[in-house]
Formats: structure tokens, sequence, C-alpha cells
């Protein structure tokens, strides 16, 4: 088959630059439905033509280009809870050779260094006791946005914060609960390896929010997001507890009121 410039003879000027922006176009949009897999997490070819504002005709050809590619891959989406009758809907996830498009940390020299750890330094505790600390460095940012935050809107707040340092993440309601949904992860390959950088987030997220919380998925285990379950209940706790530090704090001015400061 001959190319475009030798079918059209020496008129190719235009037409080849037709061409290029068309190719050019194509790669942005593609660009764009790989980025709202990773934003949002494994997706439907309905909710994509739906965030992106394309025919769902247009989006299965861009995510064709992107199986191709290794960038994305369809797989059966994953029902919580009791599943509804009928087969569950075909969705499209980052592959790992897509996440490393987005993603530029330097996973080898992060193995080594934790492998390192381990070898040298008191084993798997050593790695554990590293995965809390470097957590803990993060946790001040993330326990400011949760506490300037309604005891309802924690959840929500704890996703904004971790998106800042590039989780992607969402909260979304459930039966008895929320799910905080991390679509990105940045450490996911050394993780992989680690699994004491999952178990270390999951225990700040638990002390976070003051309530046990429950690792549903991650990344790392080869599912499409991160997702941990946190219950109805937590933000009961939080409430409460901030109506007793308000009570607290009226009945100790009602104590004080109409004394001399002197």
């Amino acid at each position: 088959m001959k190319n475009v410039g030798e079918a059209r003879g020496t008129a190719k000027g235009a037409p080849q630059e037709e061409l290029a922006a068309g190719l050019r176009s194509d790669r942005s949009t593609r660009n764009r439905v790989a980025r709202s897999i990773l934003d949002h997490g494994p997706s439907t070819v309905a909710a994509l033509a739906e965030r992106l504002g394309l025919t769902q005709a247009a989006v299965r050809r861009h995510l064709d280009a992107l199986v191709s590619d290794d960038v994305v891959e369809a797989r059966e989406q994953r029902v919580y809870g009791a599943r509804t009758r009928g087969r569950p809907a075909k969705v499209f996830a980052l592959t790992d050779c897509g996440r490393d498009a987005f993603d530029q940390s330097y996973d080898k020299l992060a193995a080594d260094a934790l492998r390192w750890i381990a070898e040298r330094e008191g084993g798997q505790e050593a790695v554990a006791a590293f995965a809390r600390a470097r957590l803990a460095a993060q946790a001040g940012a993330y326990r400011e946005a949760i506490e300037a935050a309604a005891p309802e809107e924690r959840t929500e707040a704890l996703a904004k914060a971790l998106s800042v340092d590039g989780y992607a993440a969402t909260a979304r309601s459930a039966p008895v609960g929320e799910q905080l949904c991390q679509h990105h992860c940045p450490v996911a390959h050394v993780a992989e390896k680690f699994p004491q950088l999952c178990e270390a987030e999951t225990e700040v997220f638990s002390q976070l929010l003051g309530t046990h919380v429950q690792r549903l998925a991650t990344i790392a285990h080869g599912d499409g997001v991160c997702t941990t379950f946190i219950p109805k209940a937590a933000h009961a706790a939080q409430a409460s507890q901030i109506s007793q530090n308000d009570q607290q704090d009226h009945t100790a001015s009602a104590r004080t009121a109409g004394r001399n400061p002197a």
C-alpha cells in the first residue's frame, strides 16, 4: 500500500500537513482518555464518553489504539457487595506500561534501598519502620486538611490532600460508609515487592480518621485502584468528639465567668 505522499504525487504539502495535524489531534485525545482513566480509575466506554465529551464510537477507537499500544487493558468491572443480575460491565484500566507514562519515580533505586535496609538493618520490620516514618512525615498536611473539614467531609478532605501528592484520590458513598479511592500510586511498583508501604498507609488513614479502616484493594496487588473502606461510625465518632470538646470548653468558660482575672 502506498503512503499518502506517494498516492497524491507532487501535491503533498497541504495533505501531509492535514494528516500530521490529525495525528497530533488523535494523540492528544488518546492522552486525555488515558489521563481520565488515571484520575478516575477503571472506566466504562460510556463513562469516558460522558467525561470527555466524545461519542462512544470515538472513545472505542482511541481505546483500541491504547490497548494495541499496551497502555490500557479491558477487564470485568469489580463489584463490591451483592452482585446484580447480568454480566459485569467491561471497564478499561491502565497497564503497568500505561502508569509508567505518568510516573517518573525512581522505582529501582527505591526498591534497592529498601532491600538494603531489609538485609542490613533488621529485616522486614526495619522496612515497616521506614514505611511508617515516611507516612508520618506526609501525614502532617493530611491532618491539617482533615481537621479543617466538617466531620462528614473529612474523607473528601483526605482525598483532596492525597491528590496533591499525586494519588488522584476521590471519595464516594458506600452502603454503610464511604470508600476512599486512589486511582494512582506513585510507588506502586515498589509496593509490589514491599507491601509494608501499603500497610503503613492504611494505619495512617485509620489514625487520621479516628476509626478502623479496611483496605479492599491495591494497585500494587494488581487491582485497578487502591480502595479503602471507612465505616459510617467514623463520622458519628468524630462528631461526638467535637461535641464533647465544645461542651467542655463551654463548661470551662461558665466556671470562670465573672471571676476577677487578677
